[in-house]
């Protein structure tokens, strides 16, 4: 943990939430968009007309967004949980349920007897009362106004959430970090109230090649840079193709890392060129073959032809 961007340093977490304060891998690699969130959050933190506790990350699927949001959970000190959105949620997946506590016993005579309720908090209210970092992804795929309208509440500086049971409030520490695809199948616009509750915004692109090939080599220990350049390119083109040409796979991190570590364990790289790439793009077959023809107008599967010969004979020279 980076103490220069912890916000209570007074805070006691118990033990149990303590496991849940993310740990960074050593291939974590820090971004430049990690330091400018946190230094902005850090920056106006005592601040109370001008603290900055609602985050949209908003990009390209693998761009890294919930890694960022884990990585915050390290450099704030905050225990990290997450909820994913799915189109049909209703008001109880915002707050909680109210449902009936019956023991084994119990159930094979309810029909004989009183049955006793509990209210259980969702993930949302258990990270609102007690200052968790919270990652909401994907709240754009949800298509029940009221829904996004609890969600809301849930956002203001100084909300308060109305449980069955009680009224709580929003604990000073509280973080929410929206992730959400850019353009992604099935998504809508985010709601404008929502995203006026926001404070801070980070654009997540793929990186550079440069930034690509450093996470590579950190991810994977694969370190030909020859070749990690190339598969970084091919990355790019065929995300940019599938764009151009409304095919909704992408082509991201996630596959360029298991790409190179097929190739890292002597799979050929055209051959896992397709199950680790193009397939996660598509598998419609007009599709790919845009795509193939994208990747050869530029020489690109010449010079995968041509490296992957190279990778052949220095795996031999080494055996």
């Amino acid at each position: 943990m980076n103490e220069q961007w912890v916000l209570s340093s007074d805070r006691q977490l118990t033990e149990e939430e303590k496991k849940f304060v993310w740990k960074k891998p050593l291939s974590h690699k820090i971004s430049e968009q990690e330091i400018r969130v946190s230094n902005e959050i850090k920056r106006n933190w005592n601040n109370t007309e001008m603290k900055i506790t609602n985050i949209l990350l908003e990009g390209d699927a693998g761009s890294g967004k919930t890694e960022m949001a884990k990585a915050l959970s390290t450099n704030f000190g905050l225990p990290y949980t997450k909820v994913t959105c799915f189109a049909d949620m209703d008001k109880s997946d915002i707050i909680g349920a109210i449902l009936p506590v019956l023991s084994g016993e119990e159930q094979s005579q309810i029909d004989e007897k009183d049955v006793s309720y509990n209210f259980y908090p969702s993930e949302i209210v258990r990270a609102f009362e007690n200052g968790y970092l919270l990652e909401i992804q994907e709240p754009t795929v949800i298509r029940d106004a009221a829904v996004l309208m609890a969600l809301n509440s849930a956002l203001e500086p100084d909300g308060t959430i109305n449980l069955p049971t009680r009224i709580i409030k929003r604990h000073p520490d509280f973080i929410a970090v929206i992730t959400t695809n850019r353009g992604y199948n099935g998504t809508r616009l985010l709601n404008e109230a929502l995203r006026d509750r926001i404070q801070h915004v980070e654009k997540m692109d793929l990186p550079s090649i440069k930034v690509m090939i450093d996470r590579a080599i950190a991810k994977t220990r694969y370190k030909d840079e020859q070749v990690l350049k190339l598969l970084a390119n091919v990355i790019i083109i065929l995300d940019e193709t599938a764009r151009a040409n409304a095919i909704k796979g992408v082509a991201g991190m996630r596959s360029y890392f298991f790409w190179i570590d097929s190739v890292a364990n002597g799979i050929d790289i055209i051959e896992s060129l397709y199950q680790k790439v193009i397939y996660k793009i598509t598998t419609d077959s007009d599709e790919i073959k845009i795509l193939e023809e994208s990747l050869s107008k530029q020489g690109i599967m010449e010079e995968l032809d041509e490296i992957s010969n190279h990778v052949k004979k220095n795996r031999i020279k080494t055996l």
